[in-house]
């Protein structure tokens, strides 16, 4: 099965940043958590490689996802899970980058 690399731009007082790390958390997902918070450097590197200039910012095999909704909309339909290959280990981790 593949492995694939999830990573996450966030802050930590944004609540749909929350609900995603929930999310990928009870699916079992591991990922990279990126505080934007205090890095404008990454806040930029966020802006140039996403969908968007708010958080949190979802990327999987470095595609851009979007934000919560997105990947919502993504678990909801069933695609997530496919885009996943659920079931395999993946090889990033859940801590903060830094």
């Amino acid at each position: 099965m593949n492995t694939v690399k999830v990573h996450m731009y966030t802050t930590p007082w944004c609540g749909y940043c929350a609900a995603a790390r929930e999310l990928l958390n009870a699916k079992g997902i591991k990922f990279q958590d990126i505080d934007v918070s205090t890095d404008a450097k990454l806040h930029q590197e966020m802006t140039g490689l996403g969908k968007g200039t708010t958080v949190p910012q979802i990327f999987i095999d470095d595609k851009p996802i979007g934000g919560y909704d997105d990947i919502a909309a993504l678990d909801s339909s069933g695609e997530l899970e496919r885009m996943l290959n659920t079931g395999s280990s993946n090889s990033v981790n859940n801590a903060p980058a830094g």
